[in-house]
């Protein structure tokens, strides 16, 4: 009976077999790593370096919530001072008010606010001076309490120049009349700078008065 003819591996020694077996692990193991884990390996660095920058920009948007909250912070601590500036140093002269809160401060005293007398403003660089006259009735005690308590009041108001008269002994007290100066005061804004007259302007002569020589 004839023998079935042998495979070219099986002519092979066994170090050649030992060898192509060897070679066989390393191709599959090579196709595995070039088609799985090269793949994976590249989503999974794509995955990190995502991470990485989500967190750079989560500690970036952090930081500008924390300057944003700083900024929100000072800002009203800003129109706080604000408010408080214009209470104390309003932008208007605003009379009626300053009336008002001198017949105020006049009812908290006790004394009687007679008459008052507007004056002319003083300007002067950053703020102007609006003064009134008053003529007030009441108490010594009373008159030195209007006093000290216009100058607790928000709007700054100086009193000043008083003056008495007229003294009536009522009961175990004496009632005088009095004169005061009341003033206050409002911001004034600055005035912008004039602009630089251009090169080779000459300036205007001023126009010769009425009646003058031509």
């Amino acid at each position: 009976m004839a023998q079935a003819p042998q495979s070219s591996l099986a002519k092979l020694s066994t170090p050649a077999k030992v060898g192509i077996g060897v070679l066989l692990v390393f191709l599959v193991g090579l196709l595995y790593w070039v088609v799985f884990y090269s793949d994976v390996s590249a989503k999974i660095n794509a995955a990190q370096n995502a991470q990485s920058r989500l967190r750079s920009e989560l500690a970036t948007q952090q930081q500008n919530q924390t300057s944003y909250l700083q900024d929100k912070d000072e800002l009203a601590t800003h129109q706080q001072r604000q408010a408080s500036l214009n209470k104390a140093l309003p932008e208007q002269t605003e009379a009626p008010a300053f009336l008002s809160a001198l017949q105020q401060v006049a009812n908290v005293s006790g004394v009687d606010l007679k008459a008052w007398q507007p004056m002319d403003e003083q300007t002067q660089a950053f703020y102007a001076k609006f003064p009134m006259r008053l003529e007030l009735n009441g108490r010594f005690h009373q008159i030195a309490k209007f006093a000290y308590e216009a100058g607790r009041v928000e709007r700054i108001i100086n009193i000043e120049n008083i003056e008495m008269s007229d003294p009536k002994l009522e009961g175990d007290e004496v009632k005088v009349k009095a004169k005061c100066l009341a003033t206050t005061f409002h911001s004034v804004k600055a005035k912008p700078p004039a602009p630089p007259a251009s090169a080779g302007q000459q300036p205007q002569a001023p126009p010769a008065p009425p009646g003058g020589k031509k």
